[in-house]
């Protein structure tokens, strides 16, 4: 057979549509050699073994026509069409293959079935000022101290914590050290 593939393929295309399954890979044996790594050689190559009961071989031709073209969604879609098809054929039972993690996903998703959530016992109400203002302990550590958070906690009368901002700012900034511990003196005095 001779001519351009794109000919050739199309005369095996419409063999296909036809039925003419046996005719189309005879057709096609006598290129394969010429386009080994042809998405089209491999999926009509699939299409007319998968006509012929074929299914294992055709198989192996749409996981070749994969990995040409993984983009191409035709020989994904037909591979698992094929595969289906083949699993639900088949006479004798297979022990299926146990996916980890759609088997963590199964068990997850038992297990989460007989949850019941809490009743929220919020409502709209806004939460009151003197909750609001319950204060953290003076030892609590604080992770961002400044200034303006140590200026705060004199406002409030919070001297201690006003204390601890400064003495970590110390640290952080010992350029100005010496103001943080007049600041210190001050508020050890109100004490």
């Amino acid at each position: 057979m001779t001519g351009e593939p794109h000919l050739i393929f199309a005369e095996v295309s419409l063999d296909i549509s036809r039925g003419e399954y046996r005719a189309a890979l005879d057709k096609l044996a006598k290129v394969d050699k010429g386009f080994p790594e042809s998405y089209i050689m491999h999926l009509l190559h699939a299409r007319a073994l998968r006509g012929l009961g074929r299914p294992d071989q055709a198989i192996t031709h749409l996981k070749h026509c994969c990995r040409i073209a993984p983009s191409n969604q035709i020989a994904w879609q037909e591979l698992i069409e094929v595969t289906v098809l083949e699993s639900q054929s088949s006479p004798e039972p297979q022990e299926p293959e146990i996916d980890p993690v759609a088997d963590e996903f199964e068990q997850l998703s038992i297990a989460l079935s007989g949850f019941q959530a809490p009743r929220a016992t919020e409502n709209s109400d806004p939460t009151p000022i003197a909750e609001q203002q319950k204060p953290f302990p003076d030892d609590a550590s604080i992770a961002v101290p400044t200034e303006s958070l140590a200026r705060l906690f004199i406002a409030q009368g919070a001297y201690k914590k006003a204390i601890r901002v400064y003495t970590s700012l110390i640290q952080l900034k010992p350029s100005m050290a010496d103001d943080y511990r007049r600041s210190i003196d001050l508020l050890l005095e109100k004490l």
